[in-house]
């Protein structure tokens, strides 16, 4: 449905990519990789048709549409989040209100006439392409793509512009959900997502009835959303069959062939050469000689571009700290009125590697902040153990450098007895090579200083780590340079991470924050999400109807045991619902009940109709439609009656 043609797109004097030919097919699940600076994001806004291409061409199916997010830069405003949302049906709204004037019009005109029959046939023909692209539902389709991208239903009413950059991306994102174009062409999606979200990101893709294409330096994001692979390599573009993972398999056994043909290629033309060489003076070989030298002017000579060295780096390892890094006794942390942890309880010891997890706001960074010192709780206390000496990476640890120090100066000062060599190496691991490392701090971007600061910290650990966002603004190559260094790390870290392959990897342990309790799970992510049965299906995902987005999953969490009882069985307590999920329950109750009265009038509209007759097939398709509804509202009276059950068993119904 959309394809490249020896196409060739050039950036000032640098050639991006060469004689590149892509079909892309219909429902197509790809990523687009690459190494930083390859021509990822200029390509995909070729393919939307931002940019032009130099050379060869693009050919597109008539009709399609083609939605496009970038990595940053959009701008919303002079509307609600929700309004801003419900624009992308602005022609299904003016066919509404069409229908609407239609039948009035219907109801006055007399059956006989031929402004009747007119007016009947174009009411059909909207009513039944209504119908079909669910019209009814666009309220709940606007609600489900924005709670399960994390916008509360207080959020709904506010305008877009009291967002900031990353929130704005989301209502972006949230429009072109619910647009569903041909084709999706989604630049750093998962950027300003916390897990859940990306979670629920994950689900929606795989069950999008059209093709996308994602850049995305999320790998697990990328193994569970795609089934094929294209690399900017080379100059050129190739195609994997597979998610990320068979790609970087597939990708090895290609370089393996790509050496073992250029070794032969070598080879053959060393021989052709010496052949050459060694008759080129004798008159009875001349014809052999002019026939060795017109074969090797054919050979296309075989490229291998050079590889990115493969940096390994290991932190310089610290003096031991005490067996207890640090206890938690009846921490409670308020700004106001407002309470983000109530009585926590926990214990980190010696060579822990714990992961926080929990929404958008529940209060990991500043759990954080308290276990640095960097705030203070209001009640409760912290308690580190013996030895330990703690370093902090803040999301906005950029603001705490000297603006004015050279980078490599800077770095090198952090670290006296580490070569100079090893240093440049490591800034060019985080995406700073050649004269980069000469610049002054002040003149960097608040995300790359925030890339340097932590290398930075790389050099010289303390034996307790505390890092909240680290994998923010890296790539796939300094993550897993990131990766490697703190599983060889000695010390204790503890770590707040969207990027879900690098928590799976690194975490031995998981706190999950969630409405002011700490709970802890041994093990990684994946155990995490087993234990907690998150795959299972919950009241607030079920409560969504069929064939539509549905919201982010929200597990439920057991309340943390009272002071000296942090040991006792979770299952011995009864479970109550936490308290987002309940709001969230609360909030599909209210949906539910302004809901009901729409489909029940749509219900009675559609029987008056049927009341009019205008031909056996309207009749058919009226009669479809009303039996339709009613089982719409049958299922969301079923669902309203559970959801209610469900508070009331919690005490939570006035």
């Amino acid at each position: 449905m959309l394809s490249l043609q020896n196409a060739g797109k050039r950036f000032g004097p640098r050639v991006l990519f060469l004689e590149a030919n892509w079909l892309i097919r219909a429902r197509e699940k790809t990523a687009l990789v690459g190494a930083n600076g390859t021509g990822k994001s200029t390509l995909m806004k070729v393919l939307a048709g931002l940019e032009s291409l130099d050379y060869g061409g693009l050919q597109q199916t008539r009709g399609m549409s083609i939605g496009y997010l970038p990595q940053e830069g959009l701008s919303l405003t002079g509307r609600s989040v929700f309004e801003e949302c419900l624009s992308v049906f602005d022609e299904l709204r003016e066919m509404e209100t069409e229908i609407e004037r239609l039948a009035g019009q219907l109801a006055v005109l007399e059956h006989a006439g031929t402004e009747y029959e007119s007016a009947a046939e174009r009411f059909s023909m909207l009513q039944e392409r209504f119908h079909a692209l669910d019209g009814y539902a666009l309220d709940a389709q606007v609600g489900g793509v924005l709670t399960g991208l994390g916008f509360g239903k207080e959020d709904w009413a506010r305008q877009t512009d009291e967002f900031s950059g990353g929130w704005q991306m989301r209502i972006a994102l949230a429009k072109l959900l619910l647009a569903k174009p041909n084709l999706l062409l989604l630049d750093e999606p998962t950027n300003h997502l916390d897990l859940e979200t990306r979670n629920w990101l994950e689900d929606y893709l795989k069950s999008y009835p059209f093709g996308y294409i994602l850049i995305s330096h999320d790998r697990y994001f990328l193994d569970v959303t795609i089934d094929r692979t294209v690399e900017i390599w080379n100059k050129r573009l190739n195609i994997y069959q597979g998610n990320y993972t068979k790609y970087l398999s597939q990708k090895d056994e290609r370089r393996t062939q790509l050496k073992a043909a250029y070794r032969n290629q070598r080879i053959q033309i060393e021989h052709l050469e010496a052949f050459i060489n060694r008759f080129r003076a004798q008159a009875t070989k001349a014809k052999q000689v002019q026939s060795r030298i017109k074969e090797l002017e054919k050979i296309e000579q075989i490229e291998i571009p050079e590889e990115e060295p493969v940096i390994h780096f290991k932190f310089p390892q610290p003096p031991p700290s005490g067996r207890t890094v640090v206890e938690a006794e009846n921490l409670s942390k308020s700004y106001g009125p407002k309470p983000v942890l109530n009585g926590v309880n926990f214990t980190i010891e010696r060579g822990d590697r714990v992961a926080l997890v929990g929404v958008n706001g529940a209060g990991k960074s500043t759990l954080i902040r308290l276990l640095t010192g960097d705030e203070a709780p209001t009640a409760g206390r912290v308690k580190l153990g013996h030895n330990v000496v703690s370093e902090y990476f803040a999301q906005d640890q950029y603001k705490v450098l000297n603006g004015d120090a050279r980078m490599l100066d800077d770095i090198s000062r952090a670290a006296l007895k580490v070569p100079e060599q090893a240093l440049r190496s490591l800034l060019g691991c985080f995406l700073f090579t050649g004269d980069d490392v000469f610049k002054p701090l002040g003149v960097l971007s608040g995300g790359e200083r925030n890339r340097y600061a932590l290398a930075r910290i790389l050099v010289s650990p303390s034996n307790f780590l505390l890092l909240d966002e680290p994998t923010n603004h890296l790539d796939m190559r300094a993550k897993d340079v990131l990766l490697e260094a703190i599983a060889a790390f000695s010390g204790t870290v503890v770590f707040v991470s969207h990027d879900r392959y690098f928590i799976d990897r690194l975490a031995t342990r998981v706190l999950e924050v969630e409405g002011g309790t700490v709970t802890s799970h041994e093990g990684n992510y994946e155990d995490y999400l087993r234990r907690k049965g998150i795959a299972s299906s919950s009241p607030v995902a079920e409560a969504v109807p069929s064939g539509l987005a549905q919201p982010a999953t929200r597990t439920e969490a057991v309340a943390i045991s009272e002071a000296g009882a942090e040991g006792s069985s979770a299952k011995d307590r009864p479970r109550r619902l936490n308290p987002i999920k309940q709001k969230q329950m609360e909030e599909r109750v209210e949906f539910l009940e302004e809901e009901t009265p729409r489909i029940e009038a749509a219900i009675a509209h559609t029987e008056q109709q049927l009341g009019v007759y205008v031909s056996a097939a309207e009749t058919a398709r009226l009669t479809a439609l009303a039996d339709d509804l009613r089982n719409q509202l049958a299922a969301f009276t079923t669902e309203w009656e559970e959801l209610m059950m469900q508070l009331d068993e919690q005490g939570a119904l006035p």
